[in-house]
């Protein structure tokens, strides 16, 4: 599709740094479980306020912000309204019942497998009270209940003297610090806080060519639901979901290849044909490939299946909006702490940058 694209500066990667990783460190300590998102709102509207020519803040807590066009396209053609997504919430628990002394009942949001739970350490509440998630031990549990998985209506979360504090509604999530481990970030909320930096660091050095219209939505995690009518109010011409995706790349117990894997760790961004939700828009998957191929970027074709981002909301809207999801690959998603690597997420963050710096109006003019 090379007549889609148009000229351009010389291509200049952008490098992950210091600011870039302090700013995913504050928005991974954050937290912002389904429903309660303003923790991770208050660091985006601060983020982008300076660079918006708009930002507003819709009725489902979703931060909607406007960088207008600077470079005028041949022909007098208005220049592509591109919408990037990005969830600000992340998986979690909400307290659902007081049982006394400190010890609280509580419900999953979001998709958590309950038998990772024993154990952990959990932050609650706005003020990041401290928690642990309580199972009976060992010494205590007979042996016809070891042979079956703990349910979480035998957990409780334990906040001990801090007990006042916790009121029924308040949201846990794990207390997992953000670490670096060599070329490597392991940390809780990278799904979806890679996505939520990288828009931010899109608007401090945006595609010139794009009326570039960002969402930084809420409950992506139960249904994407901020997605939904974020895409209804910017309208866009075409969508680009940033997200996170699970990595499948695991050796196998037997020794033998792995090819179950639907992405792997190292690989670059890893580009939707389609899932659950979504068959991506063949063009904008093809312009996306061309680019990292011209360029040299690594990438990967995620394999078609389940999961979904907030793509599979948007594509949907009004009389249909062109739609393309990107992930940064990501191994033991939707548990304590997920590992990336940096330059899959450099990576990705250029392969935006450069696809969405060489898309001309003519794109909605080709055939699908």
């Amino acid at each position: 599709m090379e007549h889609m694209m148009q000229p351009s500066a010389p291509y200049r990667p952008i490098r992950i740094g210091t600011a870039q990783l302090k700013l995913l460190e504050r928005l991974c300590h954050a937290c912002a479980v389904s429903g309660d998102e303003g923790e991770v709102r208050k660091i985006v509207l601060e983020e982008v306020r300076p660079h918006a020519d708009e930002v507003k803040v819709d009725a489902l807590g979703n931060v909607l912000v406007v960088r207008r066009a600077s470079q005028a396209e041949a022909g007098a053609l208005p220049p592509l309204k591109v919408m990037l997504a990005a969830h600000m919430d992340e998986v979690g628990m909400m307290i659902t019942g007081d049982e006394g002394e400190g010890i609280f009942r509580f419900d999953i949001v979001g998709g958590i497998d309950a038998r990772q739970l024993p154990g952990k350490a959990v932050w609650i509440g706005r003020d990041h009270i401290p928690g642990v998630i309580g199972a009976k031990p060992i010494h205590l549990t007979q042996e016809d209940e070891l042979k079956s998985a703990i349910t979480l209506d035998a957990l409780r979360v334990d906040v001990g003297p801090e007990k006042s504090k916790v009121q029924i509604g308040d949201r846990l999530t794990f207390a997992t610090r953000f670490t670096r481990l060599g070329p490597s970030l392991r940390a809780k909320a990278l799904d979806d806080r890679l996505g939520v930096a990288t828009l931010i660091e899109l608007l401090r050095k945006p595609p010139t060519n794009i009326e570039l219209l960002l969402a930084f939505t809420t409950q992506e995690e139960i249904g994407a639901r901020g997605a939904q009518v974020a895409a209804y109010a910017l309208n866009p011409d075409l969508a680009i979901a940033v997200d996170s995706t699970p990595a499948n790349d695991l050796p196998t117990w037997d020794g033998s290849e792995n090819i179950a894997y639907n992405t792997r760790l190292g690989a670059g961004p890893a580009l939707y044909v389609a899932d659950s939700g979504t068959l991506s828009d063949p063009r904008l998957l093809s312009h996306f490939v061309h680019t990292a191929e011209k360029l040299g970027i690594p990438y990967q074709i995620r394999q078609p299946g389940g999961g979904g981002t907030d793509a599979g909301a948007i594509h949907k809207q009004r009389s249909g909006i062109p739609s393309l999801s990107v992930s940064v690959p990501g191994r033991y998603a939707h548990t304590a702490a997920l590992i990336c690597r940096i330059d899959d997420w450099q990576n990705t963050l250029n392969l935006l940058y450069a696809a969405l710096s060489q898309l001309s109006a003519q794109f909605l003019m080709e055939e699908r």
